[in-house]
């Protein structure tokens, strides 16, 4: 495995890569970090690609020295990474924000991406989800312990206490966050398979309109799935899915 940090755009962004193969690229979901792929996959999908697993801004060992954090930013800042490591195209799979980032990387540059899995993306937030970010308080507002909780779900490589700072200042962000977005797919060029979960008050029942929106897309749903269900005892049935889809699109 190797682990690098690289200056582009207008901040410093840490990645690892591991394994052989053709590029895969790994997109995880809001508050996490690379290192939750450990946690989803990632030693089959090491197997067969070469893993590309990103901090997005403001996560894990990222900067950002701005005050927002947009899914188009982050999709960009993908994507220099990807010129910066001389890959023209890669298949990839992107969780929760990192599934709304690849949306967002296959409408700026659709020739880059092979195939795609998202997983409890969305197409744009519904009211449930725009009311339960509205709850989320300021960083200066939360008990001390809320954050150490953050830190231990996220399951970050780094110490709690630089955990806790991330936490702090992503959702400091997050009061600013893009939930108003909306992502075209209908004019869709990229194979895409969504996987989603049954129930999720962040992303509501957007799964089926997003696969019937995209052509030569395929949906898995997960009963009564949590909204991230590709982890734990999921992670090996997620893994072969995914491996699977990508043998066959084309």
């Amino acid at each position: 495995m190797k682990a690098e940090s690289v200056e582009l755009n207008d901040l410093e962004m840490y990645y690892e890569t591991e394994g052989a193969g053709e590029p895969l690229l790994l997109l995880h979901g809001g508050t996490g970090c690379h290192q939750d792929w450990v946690y989803a996959g990632r030693e089959q999908f090491v197997r067969e690609y070469t893993v590309i697993a990103p901090d997005a801004r403001g996560h894990g060992r990222t900067s950002n020295p701005q005050t927002t954090i947009t899914h188009r930013q982050c999709a960009v800042d993908a994507l220099t990474l990807l010129d910066h490591l001389g890959i023209g195209k890669c298949r990839a799979i992107g969780l929760s924000m990192g599934g709304n980032i690849l949306l967002h990387m296959a409408m700026l540059q659709p020739e880059r991406i092979q195939a795609m899995v998202v997983v409890s993306a969305t197409m744009y937030f519904p009211e449930q989800a725009r009311a339960v970010m509205r709850q989320v308080p300021l960083a200066d507002k939360q008990p001390m312990h809320e954050w150490k909780e953050c830190a231990r779900v996220t399951r970050a490589a780094t110490s709690k206490s630089q955990n806790c700072g991330t936490g702090r200042a992503t959702c400091r962000q997050l009061r600013r966050y893009e939930f108003h977005s909306t992502v075209a797919v209908k004019n869709h060029r990229v194979h895409t398979d969504c996987l989603w979960r049954s129930r999720s008050a962040l992303s509501g029942r957007n799964g089926i309109a997003m696969h019937r929106a995209i052509p030569r897309s395929s949906l898995w749903v997960v009963p009564n799935g949590s909204h991230g269900p590709v982890f734990g005892d999921a992670a090996p049935q997620f893994a072969r899915t995914a491996l699977e889809f990508f043998r066959t699109a084309h």
